[in-house]
């Protein structure tokens, strides 16, 4: 072979080489690209409804390895695995209440598949005759909410659906009548939420009659506030048992608490003046 054909081999080698070089950077920064967006894709996801038992969503995202056993082990294909366009951490468990509600399983299979505890049989387990029991009605799977300006009970039109739907008939939801001041005749009977005992199983959702669903479930976090810890339940016992040692002598003062009332009230002081 001569040294002409030898250069020319040696030359389209090496442009192979350099093509498939660039192929392969072109693959990686795509796939950057790629998994980038799928990660500000996670980071968006504003409502998220995971399974029975999950831990709080940061402990969850680092227990849950995503292998789906869950969503295997749901006998009502009520769970999904978070995919690309789904606005959730891709291989993630959620369900979707209007869709597919938990159906509120007794035994809970989806809990004990998990092999890492990101769903924690703990959570969803009582003691019963001194053993400890999976209780589906211990889940917080999220709270639900009703929007009352276009709930139909809210307009005087008879409708119980989510209450009939609840599998805690009258302990989740409630019914409450209200005077109808409208018409000065007839009643509201209109649904209530009792936050202790929903379990988030979005059942009264997936009934609810309305076009959009005037009751919807929310993860727990953004359904409800913060009250803080210096408020007490004056008559909760539990909750004023929190006063238990503290002195009824301890009060705040100020430069303003030093005057007499009439005097502070007829201060052009400021209210934060001191």
């Amino acid at each position: 072979m001569s040294n002409l054909n030898k250069k020319k081999i040696v030359i389209s080698d090496r442009r192979k080489f350099i093509s498939l070089m660039a192929q392969s950077i072109g693959l990686s920064a795509l796939g950057g690209m790629i998994w980038s967006g799928y990660l500000q894709e996670a980071k968006a996801s504003p409502l998220i409804l995971r399974p029975p038992g999950a831990l709080q969503e940061f402990d969850f995202l680092r227990a849950c390895i995503k292998c789906g056993q869950c969503v295997e082990a749901c006998p009502y294909d009520t769970l999904h695995l978070a995919k690309p366009g789904d606005n959730k951490p891709m291989g993630t468990p959620y369900f979707i209440p209007r869709q597919k509600p938990c159906y509120m399983c007794t035994d809970i299979p989806c809990v004990p598949a998990c092999p890492t505890g990101a769903l924690e049989a703990d959570k969803v387990s009582s003691l019963k005759d001194g053993q400890k029991v999976l209780d589906i009605e211990k889940a917080k799977m999220g709270l639900a909410v009703v929007d009352e300006e276009s709930c139909v009970a809210y307009w005087g039109i008879q409708c119980d659906a989510c209450y009939r739907a609840c599998p805690l008939l009258d302990e989740a939801i409630t019914l409450e009548y209200k005077r109808n001041a409208r018409t000065g005749k007839h009643a509201y009977l209109v649904p209530k939420v009792v936050s202790d005992i929903c379990t988030g199983c979005g059942m009264c959702e997936r009934a609810c009659i309305t076009k959009k669903a005037a009751i919807f479930v929310l993860p727990t976090a953004l359904a409800k506030g913060d009250i803080a810890d210096h408020y007490i339940k004056g008559w909760d016992k539990n909750d004023e048992s929190r006063l238990d040692g503290v002195s009824s002598d301890v009060t705040t003062k100020t430069k303003r608490s030093e005057l007499a009332p009439q005097d502070y009230l007829n201060s052009d002081k400021g209210i934060f003046d001191e």
